[in-house]
């Protein structure tokens, strides 16, 4: 799935009346939230996340993510889950822009946040995100030395379209 299918058709989007523990991260100063909701079963003598579900108030992309997330956690244990990064829960949609690159630290942080038990909001640094995997500008860059040349115009609009 790619960030433009994960957008168009976000999956386990919605509230979950009977989940084990919620997490919540959130910036009232740029109005990002992510909140998730985690629901366990006994599998094979192991506690394992058996769904997840997510709410967002933010872009696309943080709902891309998160749908991404819940997805990717089903089936893990508490333990596993906690060891996967904000890099890991967004990979499967390819590389983000690098001023998206928050959206999977947010996620990240309410995975963690409900993983741990804490239902309690979370803020997020409004820093510039480092980050944390392949950027948008990383494939372009790799697409330009092995597909020819890639052009990127910023705030012009392309001769064609005057």
């Amino acid at each position: 799935m790619n960030l433009e299918d994960a957008i168009a058709n976000p999956q386990n989007l919605g509230e979950m009346t009977d989940a084990d523990s919620v997490g919540t991260v959130g910036s009232p100063d740029c109005g990002d939230m992510v909140r998730l909701w985690i629901k366990y079963k006994e599998k094979d003598g192991r506690k394992v996340i058996d769904k997840a579900s997510f709410q967002s108030f933010g872009c696309q992309t943080a709902i891309a993510v998160a749908s991404m997330a819940t997805e990717l956690i089903r089936g893990k244990t508490r333990e596993e889950a906690l060891q996967m990064s904000a890099a890991e829960l967004s990979q499967p949609l390819g590389p983000l822009p690098p001023m998206k690159i928050h959206c999977g630290q947010m996620v990240e942080g309410a995975l963690r946040a409900a993983l741990e038990g804490e239902s309690a909001a979370v803020p997020v640094s409004s820093a510039p995100a480092t980050p944390v995997g392949p950027t948008l500008a990383d494939a372009l860059s790799a697409a330009g030395k092995t597909a020819g040349k890639v052009k990127i115009v910023f705030g012009e609009k392309p001769a064609s379209q005057s």
